[in-house]
Formats: C-alpha cells, structure tokens, sequence
C-alpha cells in the first residue's frame, strides 16, 4: 500500500500519525522501534488516530496534510500486555497469527477520519537503558531528512527521477515541520512518561501557531 501511494504521487513514510486540537504529528521509524505501542498509548489518552504504518501525506493548499487510513492499531502480544493486562483484550488479527489489534471505533479508542496539517515529525531512536529515557532532542533537518530517506516505502523500486522527486518532497516536509528525535526507554513501565512527553511537547507547538489547523481538507486514502 505504501508503494502503490507513492506511484499515486504521495509521499508515503514508514510512521503512524495521530490528531492533536486539529494538527497531526507523525512518529517514524524502523521495524520495532515503537511506532504502533506508542501509538496506541496516545490513543488511550484521547488522540484519536489518523493512520499506522503507512503515513500518506498530501500538498493541499501549500501544508502537508496526513491522510487518514485505516480504523484500527495493529500491536504485537507483548505490547498488548503492558498497555491492557492481557493480550487477550484485543481480538487477533486473524486466527493462526499472533498480532491483535486495537480498534478505533470509538470504545476505547478513537478515529480521525478527516485529514490534519503536520506539525511535527518524532523519530523514534533507539530504547535507552539510562535514568533520562524517555526523553526528546532537538534534531537539524540535515539529520532529520536523512532519517526520513530511510522510512520511506519500498524505495529500491524507485527510478533514479522518482528518488529525486522523493528526496524533493521529504525536503519540503522537514522545512514545513517541526522534527526531534524521541528516545523512549527499556523500561515499558515508562511508556506513560514517553507518550506524556510528546503530548507536552505538541501542546507547546499548537499553542504557538493556534491557527495552522484551519483548512484542512477531508480527503481520505
């Protein structure tokens, strides 16, 4: 699905993306690295969620927007049991596999089903084991945009001027957001602290340009 975005002209990020007071942020990362736990943590503190995995941006109006997905956070057994108790209070994706999901259907979490204006771009670093994880640094858009480079779909496919057009728009996202590098911990009984830390710090970026949520289109995957 990414790659197949790609070819429809988006620019598509290895992420999952929530809505915060009407802007988006998106987390990025490799396999593992938190990107649906963390997600899912934000979605039981009330963010309601834009999409997991896969993170569609569009140009509209001259912001990137983040398009809704699907309605659903897929998490694997071990993430289900820190954020729930028991894995067995999600249902399995399918039967034989043991990935569950997370629905957004409103009881326990929430859908954004309209899209929303990026605000800020989190990539997720390696867990750390010392006292201060979880913790967010500032990261250059140099940095930033190398990182982004690496989190897009199936880039090996790409010919050399899809890359360009690629390495254009990642360019355009960096400058138009606000980018940090998130650190979360070892320890999953810190995952409160690492979700309470990105909420603080996109509070603080909503409050200072209150009104960049306007004009957003409702346009959807």
């Amino acid at each position: 699905m990414g790659f197949v975005l790609q070819q429809r002209g988006n620019t598509t990020l290895h992420a999952s993306a929530l809505s915060f007071r009407g802007r988006a942020i998106a987390l990025v990362g490799e396999a593992g690295a938190g990107k649906s736990t963390t997600a899912a943590a934000l979605a039981l503190r009330g963010w309601p969620v834009l999409c997991e995995d896969v993170c569609a941006l569009e140009l509209i109006s001259g912001k990137y927007q983040v398009l809704p997905a699907y309605p659903r956070v897929c998490l694997w057994p071990d993430s289900v049991d820190f954020l729930f108790s028991s894995r067995e209070a999600l249902p399995l994706i399918v039967r034989g596999w043991e990935k569950r999901f997370l629905a957004l259907d409103g009881t326990r979490a929430e859908f954004a089903s309209t899209c929303s204006p990026l605000a800020a771009i989190f990539l997720l670093a390696a867990r750390s084991d010392q006292e201060a994880a979880p913790r967010i640094e500032p990261i250059s858009q140099r940095e930033a945009l190398l990182q982004l480079v690496q989190n897009t779909y199936m880039n090996w496919y790409l010919d050399r001027r899809q890359r360009a057009a690629e390495f254009d728009s990642l360019t355009r996202v960096v400058s138009s957001a606000e980018c940090f590098r998130l650190i979360p911990s070892t320890d999953p009984a810190r995952l409160p602290a690492l979700a309470e830390i990105i909420e603080k710090q996109t509070s603080r970026l909503v409050c200072l340009n209150p009104g960049a949520a306007q004009g957003a289109a409702s346009s959807n995957v």
